[in-house]
């Protein structure tokens, strides 16, 4: 069994909006661009009353940023085929030059997706589902020719693939339970985990379950991106529990599960109005922190420097390790 002590590649930090209709939704991704922040992520929820379609926005926000990678955090492949998934997002990296990740899950309001056409799955016939949808949107990105696919929940059959997306886009598959996670493991390029699913006592099982299954299947566990979705409010002077309270203790709270948890990518998905403040307040400081802590842990010392009340507060009653 692994325990990560690091992140396992580049940090990046970014947002995921929830789309709704009414917001200024261009005017946030592009306060997100301007941030210097790495990642937009937009939750996929047709089946919401006021919700933009996300797919849509994320060809929008591209066209008008410069910088930042977009991705649907995540999408819902219940009432998204893959096939046409797969070229909508092959054909928005190509436009932007190779800004577009994909992340994938099986669907988590059964009613919503129900009611909007698509199928109502048990959890090991949805985990099959994003098994094979992973299969199939690799194939549709490859060079082959003839491609065909059978399987339980999909069937694919074309003459050529492509359009083949600017980049190696990656797979990031928005999975909580033990079945997911060994999936994650044994296919995926990323992990995307929720904070309000998977709060830092879980968060630490998680990883060694996809590092296992990763191992298991030949991998380098090192290869799977882990991406935090940061539930939470930035705001106040005290600590009201995990990620709820100021930025000095999000500062300590991230630094805590970067090199504790060995979480590489965190989206902050709070009020956007204090979007500059985690940009440009919390991001700079926890990149700080870990670069100090990696040069200290190198000379053999301990890596972090005391926390602050708010900091020692939230350690004890979330769990970070």
């Amino acid at each position: 069994m692994t325990s990560p002590s690091r992140p396992r590649g580049p940090l990046r930090f970014g947002a995921c909006l929830a789309p709704a209709a009414s917001d200024p939704l261009i005017r946030i991704a592009q306060d997100a661009d301007r941030f210097g922040l790495d990642l937009l992520g937009v939750r996929d929820q047709p089946y919401r009353r006021g919700t933009a379609d996300a797919l849509a926005l994320l060809a929008a926000v591209l066209a008008g940023t410069s910088r930042i990678r977009v991705l649907p955090a995540v999408a819902c492949l219940p009432l998204r085929p893959p096939a046409a998934l797969a070229k909508a997002v092959a054909t928005m990296d190509r436009l932007s030059g190779g800004r577009v990740e994909l992340g994938l899950g099986a669907g988590a309001v059964p009613d919503g997706i129900e009611a909007y056409g698509g199928a109502r799955l048990g959890r090991a016939a949805a985990r099959r589902a994003l098994e094979e949808a992973v299969q199939i949107i690799r194939l549709h990105w490859s060079d082959q020719s003839g491609l065909r696919f059978q399987g339980e929940h999909y069937r694919f059959a074309a003459a050529q693939a492509g359009p083949a997306p600017a980049h190696r886009i990656g797979i990031w598959l928005g999975v909580t339970g033990p079945r997911g996670l060994d999936l994650a493991g044994r296919v995926a390029d990323g992990w995307i985990a929720p904070s309000s699913a998977v709060p830092p006592k879980r968060l630490a099982d998680g990883q060694r379950r996809l590092d296992d299954a990763a191992a298991r299947a030949g991998r380098d566990p090192a290869d799977i991106r882990r991406v935090y979705v940061c539930e939470g409010a930035l705001d106040g002077t005290d600590s009201r529990g995990f990620l709820h309270g100021p930025p000095r203790q999000w500062i300590y709270e991230l630094t805590e599960l970067a090199i504790g948890h060995g979480v590489d990518s965190f989206l902050y998905a709070g009020d956007p109005e204090d979007l500059p403040v985690f940009a440009l307040e919390v991001v700079p400081a926890v990149r700080e922190q870990i670069t100090r802590e990696r040069a200290v842990s190198t000379q053999g010392s301990d890596p972090l420097e005391p926390p602050s009340r708010a900091g020692r507060s939230s350690r004890h009653s979330s769990g970070v390790l």
